[in-house]
């Protein structure tokens, strides 16, 4: 059997970038050494010996520049000085031309393709017309100003409105040829106006051909976008930066759309606030962007000062947020942004340093609060949920059960539940009582008013309680006294593993707790006593009487709800790369706990909370 071929790659990056190897699975990669046939991007400079050459480029698929990195999932390659010219010199397979409709549509919908950083406020925004303009683009290059003023030319012959927009692709620091040229915009805010582009680079013309745009001058003029794409998609190779591996193109596509989403919605926010020092490296992970990083910053105030100076948003750690806060932001007219645990934490519980990596942001307010809507809630009121992302939401449930996830993922042996034959076991979570979720959706029920109601409503069920980590670990306020747990409780699990409690009783009933919801997606009855995001959608027994939420007027089955509250809502980032993924990728990383590793300072709260428990201890005897 003969070895694969080898192929070399710049050192700096495969470093910095272990997925590439993924780009060639035939070969075998390694760091350039002369004599070995070398993969570079388009454009780069080969060191001497390095040929011959493979060239690649992201093409029309784009990358998106996350901080310090702009991974490449999607890339066209051809052992060819220019790999776009090569792969429109080639033929297209028939399995390439049958890709070609889903992708373009894929390609459109998500506006992919332009330099990252670049406002996209859409056409009417920039008072273009739909499709009724006349676009001329100026390459801010001298050595091209003769084909510049040719396209001019062309452009006041059309008789269509002009409007001189400097070329999104043009390299930034450039001057503009003419002093009409406005500043230059994403792509496809010029291609929402245009009739029809004159003098656009070919980046712009592959993208004018995919939105339908014709193209006034240029070797892409008059082409056929069909027949133009489906050869990229034949030279059109796709990588997995999370398994390192070969994936579709249209996967590749999904992927870059998230990434897009993120990042403009990240290039927005200029402060943060009452982010705790040990989070801040997965905070900043999560807020990368082509723009400049984020301020953490010591107070409200200078959060709040930094985010009117850069023109963008204060981003603020819901439960820190103070009326003060929210009324200065205000007076400043800064957007404040909320940030949140999400509803698949980590592999640990947050007040033992374990870092998260999975957070909501949310532009309204926080997701617990019932007096004032949010974004999760007008998501649930209003969004479609098609087939296939229902589809979706019942395959994560099923992987949710079959791995026995649920918000901390806290390991222990199985519960034995001694309950009488025939009574109804019922679970009652233990919430931590300063938590904001139970301070604005809780109508002021503590953990021992919690319990008392769920006993008065069931007299003869069988009840389990099971007190929130944090308060088991010592860490928060929210105990009970042994003496009114033996009222009340028939059994108190005590660190036991949540998905082992739930596969042994028949029903929950809960103040705001998320366990309300993980209990939904394993079929069980829930009963509310207060307000969290999952109440009122004709889900649950709804009987708390502090917050009726008449906004939530809309019928939801589960699927819709797990696709609002876990695929559409959250964010994800991937521990190991460090940049945002799907529910999926990170539902596999949840798998591995050397992913989650303790924060600096652990010991130092371990031993807090030790010392907790031992006062609590002494309390009891008491």
């Amino acid at each position: 059997m003969n070895p694969p071929p080898a192929l070399a790659l710049p050192p700096e990056m495969l470093a910095a970038a272990p997925h590439f190897a993924a780009f060639w699975p035939e070969c075998l990669i390694m760091p350039w050494s002369p004599g070995v046939p070398m993969a570079l991007p388009f454009g780069a400079q080969a060191p001497p010996g390095a040929d011959p050459l493979i060239r690649f480029t992201p093409g029309p698929w784009g990358s998106i520049r996350l901080g310090p990195q702009t991974p490449l999932v999607a890339l066209i390659a051809a052992p060819a000085p220019d790999p776009i010219a090569a792969a429109l010199a080639s033929p297209a397979p028939e399995e390439a031309r049958a890709a070609t409709p889903g992708i373009l549509a894929r390609l459109v919908a998500a506006r992919l393709g332009g330099p990252s950083g670049l406002p996209d406020p859409g056409g009417a925004a920039l008072d273009l017309a739909p499709h009724g303009t006349a676009i001329l683009l100026d390459p801010c290059d001298p050595a091209q100003r003769s084909a510049a003023e040719h396209a001019r030319d062309a452009a006041r012959a059309a008789g269509l409105p002009i409007r001189c927009f400097r070329d999104p692709f043009a390299a930034p620091d450039c001057a503009p040829l003419w002093p009409d040229s406005e500043a230059p915009c994403d792509p496809w805010s010029l291609l929402d106006g245009a009739a029809i582009l004159h003098g656009a680079s070919r980046p712009l013309a592959l993208l004018a051909l995919a939105a339908g745009v014709a193209l006034g001058n240029g070797p892409l003029a008059g082409a056929d976008p069909a027949d133009v794409y489906a050869r990229l998609i034949a030279a059109t190779r796709a990588a997995d930066p999370f398994r390192r591996a070969p994936c579709r193109l249209e996967e590749a596509l999904d992927l870059l759309t998230l990434w897009r989403r993120h990042e403009a919605e990240n290039r927005r926010i200029a402060a943060c606030h009452g982010v705790q020092g040990w989070k801040r490296a997965r905070v900043g992970a999560l807020l990368a962007s082509a723009g400049p990083a984020p301020e953490f910053s010591r107070g409200a105030k200078q959060a709040i000062d930094t985010a009117k100076a850069r023109g963008g948003a204060a981003l603020v750690w819901a439960a820190r947020s103070k009326p003060a806060l929210t009324a200065s932001a205000k007076a400043a007219k800064v957007p404040l942004v909320f940030l949140e645990d999400g509803f698949l934490r980590s592999a640990g519980i947050g007040a033992a340093f374990r870092p998260g990596g999975s957070f909501v942001l949310d532009h309204q307010g926080p997701h617990y609060d019932p007096a004032q809507p949010s974004d999760l809630e007008n998501l649930l009121n209003r969004a479609e949920f098609p087939g296939a992302l229902r589809a979706r939401a019942a395959a994560l449930r099923q992987a949710i059960i079959a791995q026995g996830l649920t918000k901390y993922n806290l390991t222990g042996a199985a519960p034995v539940i001694a309950a009488p034959p025939g009574k109804q076991r019922i679970l009652v979570p233990g919430q931590v009582e300063d938590d904001a979720s139970v301070l604005k959706g809780g109508g002021g029920m503590t953990n021992l008013a919690l319990l008392r109601a769920v006993r008065a409503a069931a007299p003869d069920a069988f009840l389990i309680y099971k007190p929130h980590p944090d308060v088991e670990a010592g860490f928060r306020r929210g105990r009970i006294t042994t003496k009114d747990l033996a009222h009340l409780a028939d059994h108190v699990a005590v660190q036991a593993p949540m998905a082992g409690l739930l596969a042994e009783v028949d029903a929950v009933h809960c103040l705001t707790s998320l366990t309300g919801f993980e209990a939904l997606l394993r079929g069980l009855p829930v009963t509310l006593w207060g307000q969290p995001f999952y109440a009122g959608w004709g889900l649950t027994d709804d009987r708390g009487p502090a917050f009726p939420v008449a906004r939530r007027q809309r019928r939801l089955d589960l699927e819709s709800l797990i696709a609002g509250a876990l695929i559409l809502y959250p964010r994800y980032i991937d521990p190991v790369t460090h940049l945002p993924c799907p529910v999926e990728v990170f539902l596999e990383r949840l798998a591995t706990p050397e992913y989650w590793p303790l924060a600096p300072g652990w010991r130092w709260r371990a031993a807090q909370g030790w010392v907790r428990r031992q006062a609590a201890r002494l309390l009891r005897r008491r």
